[in-house]
């Protein structure tokens, strides 16, 4: 298979949209070729996306309203939106639109989509609505609450006072993506509001948009001339290639312009030999283990403990994941308001094993880890075997492709889940609601964040997010948001472990994305070779 793929030039999907490339296989002109993993992508549809890649996908194809700005997540720039205001009541926000922007099919962008693209969200009821939920939207008041004033005047109001920043950073995620309305009702299908159509097509208003899915193999990108800055790349060919080694094939030969997910031996290597550049960007996802309390003997926190205390972080930052992966304990990634550095846990056998006596499991357990079967995860979760196992604890891995190993998880079918989580916000909450809320920990749930994934039931913890959703004070926020990072550190089922620095490589003479704080905020504007 590496063999294989180290001689593959560019996919099927790029041949046939581009002349045959040279004898020397680099890739050609205005075209840059991306070495990535696109294991995540189910849909296409921002409205049904969570995943890291997906993200970055609908970054450069959708816009919104606003974005956090790529070098200050503290300021927000307008997107579809020009300006825009708070009222006095502190409730209602005013956007005004930016006059003349098309989306990719030619219709012009209005008011009208702008109100509808946020409904849509609510009212399709998929995961990432929850998002958006945040500001108290809900589909029996989303129509009242979103509204048109004008063809270039939007109102959105609140259920009630937020900061304003965090109500700006909701509208700047995926999930407040602006649709081509016309266009998806004419391929609804009863109620769909064309999400079936849109699972494999674009509708959107970006830089660049789509020109073909192929699951598992390439996403391929046409530049958008009529946005309102063009950007300086024609075409941009995301590359399905999961193994590390296949990448470094692929770049080293010329068959790729960047990849996204070398190993740290290939990046130090290649780097040395002058073969490559490599960039370097701090980003807020963070690898963790998730505990399935369903599991009688994961749900005891004396275990939870033990198994906290019998990961070796240091060795795994090391040997495993160097240049990729820093050791980072909390809940909130570095930057983030109230962030908090404290990591008290290192590898302890003897006090792993102590707890584990005196939760009644001297002996251990047999146990069942699942991950999608991607660099750095199998090889982490081989390491936390081992870790694990001197503890006693048996642990069985489950390795498979991302869609099925998160789609197992998202059911609460897993014991131990090993995987990333990045943010869809620059606000703490939106990290506080993923691993320290869980307002309903019933199977029918309509909202299934990490905690209810861990059926992780949390009413003191679930209050205390929600207080501080709507603390008004700055300071006090922040007070709180280290508050609930000190309980979920010393009693929870969730072990996080690590902290992602963004390694980009690119060869000689390419300058690869900008990568943002959080996957959403990746832009292809910087694109070059």
């Amino acid at each position: 298979m590496k063999h294989l793929l180290s001689r593959l030039f560019v996919s099927a999907a790029l041949v046939a949209l581009v002349p045959a490339l040279p004898a020397q296989a680099a890739t050609p002109p205005g075209i840059f070729v991306v070495a990535t993993q696109l294991g995540e992508f189910t849909t296409l549809d921002p409205s049904g996306i969570y995943e890291l890649v997906p993200s970055e996908y609908v970054a450069n194809t959708y816009e919104r309203l606003v974005r956090v700005d790529l070098k200050d997540p503290t300021r927000f720039d307008g997107q579809i939106a020009q300006s825009w205001t708070v009222g006095a009541d502190g409730v209602t926000y005013t956007f005004k639109l930016r006059p003349g922007l098309t989306f990719h099919s030619g219709n012009p962008v209005t008011a009208d989509d702008v109100a509808w693209s946020l409904q849509r969200t609510i009212l399709l009821d998929k995961g990432p609505a929850g998002v958006l939920a945040d500001l108290g939207l809900t589909k029996a008041n989303v129509t009242q609450k979103v509204r048109v004033v004008d063809p270039q005047t939007v109102v959105l109001e609140t259920d009630r006072k937020y900061a304003p920043s965090f109500v700006l950073n909701v509208l700047s995620a995926c999930p407040a993506s602006v649709f081509d309305k016309k266009l998806l009702l004419s391929h609804q299908q009863g109620n769909d509001f064309g999400s079936g159509w849109l699972r494999t097509n674009d509708a959107g208003s970006g830089p660049y948009q789509l020109v073909k899915w192929t699951p598992n193999e390439t996403i391929v990108l046409q530049r958008f001339d009529k946005y309102r800055t063009p950007y300086p790349m024609k075409r941009v060919v995301l590359r399905h290639v999961p193994e590390a080694s296949a990448q470094r094939l692929l770049l080293e030969n010329g068959d790729a312009d960047a990849a996204r997910n070398l190993s740290p031996d290939s990046l130090a290597a290649l780097s040395k030999a002058g073969k490559i550049k490599v960039a370097s960007w701090p980003v807020s996802a963070l690898l963790y283990l998730s505990l399935n309390t369903k599991n009688p003997n994961l749900a005891k926190p004396e275990v939870q403990q033990a198994m906290k205390w019998l990961v070796d972080y240091d060795g795994i930052q090391r040997n495993i994941v160097s240049t990729t992966y820093k050791v980072h304990q909390t809940f909130l990634p570095e930057g983030f308001l109230g962030a908090s550095n404290a990591r008290p846990y290192k590898q302890d056998v003897a006090k792993a094993k102590a707890l584990l006596a005196k939760a009644g499991l001297p002996n251990g357990f047999d146990v069942t880890m699942d991950m999608p079967n991607d660099y750095p995860y199998l090889e982490i979760a081989q390491a936390l075997q081992a870790n694990f196992a001197q503890g006693g604890i048996r642990v069985k891995l489950i390795p498979g492709d991302a869609k099925q190993a998160i789609g197992k998880y998202r059911a609460r079918q897993h014991d131990i889940f090993v995987g990333e989580w990045s943010p869809d916000y620059m606000d703490p909450n939106s990290n506080a609601r993923g691993f320290a809320w869980n307002p309903d920990n019933s199977d029918q749930s309509p909202t299934k964040m990490l905690a209810w994934r861990n059926s992780w039931d949390i009413p003191q913890l679930t209050k205390d997010t929600e207080a501080a959703l709507v603390e008004p004070s700055p300071a006090k926020r922040a007070q709180r948001y280290e508050a609930l990072q000190k309980a979920v550190l010393a009693n929870s089922p969730f072990i996080i472990m690590f902290e992602k620095v963004v390694q980009v490589a690119t060869r000689p003479g390419a300058t690869g994305p900008e990568i943002g704080p959080i996957n959403d905020l990746v832009s292809y504007r910087t694109l070059a070779k």
